[in-house]
Parts: C-alpha cells; structure tokens; sequence
C-alpha cells in the first residue's frame, strides 16, 4: 500500500506542478532573462535525446568508425545548418539514417 501512495501522491505532485504552468500561464508575465534562457530548452533536450545513441556509451567511440546514425547525424547538421527547419532536418536525418541502414552500413 506504501509503494501505490507514493506512486499516486507522485503522480498528483507532478500533475498539479504541470498544471499550473498552463493555468498560471497567460495570467503571469515571466521576466525577460526567464523567457531569453527557456529558448534554449527545446534544442538541449532534443540534443540530450540524440547524441548519446550517436556518439555512443563510451564518449565519442562510435566516431572512430563511421557508421550509418554517424553519418546521418552529420547530413541532419548540414541541413540545419542550411535550412534552420526542425522538421526538414528530422526528416532528411531519418531518411538518411533509413537508406544508410538498407544499404548495410
């Protein structure tokens, strides 16, 4: 019954505390630097997500021998380089990554 608690007060916790950065949102003005800083979220998160199955578990191992999530990883940047698209550059990475595979590399 402990274990279910926790589990359910946790569940409440986190509820209310994303709830009320939607409820509160429109009603409160965040200060400048908050909203300068909160535009570097999204692109640490996604580089979170993607580079350690790009680079490897042990650092930059995978690089030493390119491989296809290297390579597409590498044809993705060039696109974002190029284009400033996240959907553009999700797309021609996943592509990539796809037709590098099917080729067995």
């Amino acid at each position: 019954m402990t274990v279910w608690l926790v589990f359910i007060l946790g569940g409440i916790g986190t509820y209310l505390i994303r709830a009320s950065f939607i409820a509160l949102g429109a009603r409160v003005e965040l200060p400048s630097w908050c909203r300068r800083a909160l535009k570097y979220v999204a692109p640490a998160v996604f580089a979170a997500i993607v580079l350690p199955p790009v680079v490897g578990d042990d650092g930059l191992g995978a690089l030493e021998v390119p491989d296809a999530r290297v390579l597409a990883a590498a044809v993705a940047a060039l696109v974002a380089y190029r284009t400033k698209n996240i959907t553009s550059v999700l797309v021609v990475g996943m592509v990539t990554l796809w037709l590098l595979q099917w080729v067995g590399l």
